[in-house]
Parts: C-alpha cells; structure tokens; sequence
C-alpha cells in the first residue's frame, strides 16, 4: 500500500470511530440500576407490605363479625326473654280463664 493511500485509510477511520461515541468511565461509578440482590429485596419488601395490608383488612373483617355476633347474640337473648314473658302471660291467662270457667260450671 502507498503511502498516501494508507494516511488516507487512517484518516477515514478516525472519522468514523469519532462519530461514534466510544466513552469508557474514567472511574468505577456504581451502577445506577439497582443489583437482582436489592431488586429481589425490594420485591420481598414490597410483597411483605401487601401482606401485611391484607391481613389487616381481614383483622378488620374479623372484628366486624365479631360485633354482628355479639349484637345477634343480646337480640336472641332479648327475643327469648320476650317468649318467656309472653309464655308466663298465656299461662297465666289460660290459667285463669280456666278457674273461671270452672267456677261458671260450678255456678250452673
């Protein structure tokens, strides 16, 4: 190759490597991105906060069945004291119509 041809030849190539941009860091930077370690935690940590939610809400569920419960049982309590009440009343109106009656027999 002639000389000319070959300063030529350089020439060319260090025209193209210059358009492209062939930058090395000067110095070790730390990645930006985070590494599949800390990636990895960041899921775990995020994973743990939805459970966390989730198991809040359904303590939350809990409690409030927990007072319908309660409430059903005071109403069922009342309910049968009512039936109760109700019972002796009957009882003792048919207790009483029956005296009446025998005393109307007793008056014929």
């Amino acid at each position: 190759m002639s000389r000319p041809m070959l300063l030529a030849f350089l020439l060319l190539m260090l025209i193209i490597t210059s358009q492209f941009e062939w930058r090395q860091p000067l110095l070790a930077d730390p990645d930006p991105t985070p590494s599949i370690a800390e990636k990895q935690y960041q899921i775990s940590q995020h994973q743990e906060a939805v459970k966390e939610k989730i198991i809040l809400s359904q303590e939350k569920s809990i409690q409030k069945l927990n007072e319908l419960v309660q409430s059903l049982r005071r109403q069922l309590l009342q309910c049968r004291a009512d039936m109760e009440t109700r019972n002796s009343s009957v009882a003792a109106l048919t207790d009483q119509i029956i005296d009446l009656e025998g005393q109307q027999i007793l008056e014929d």
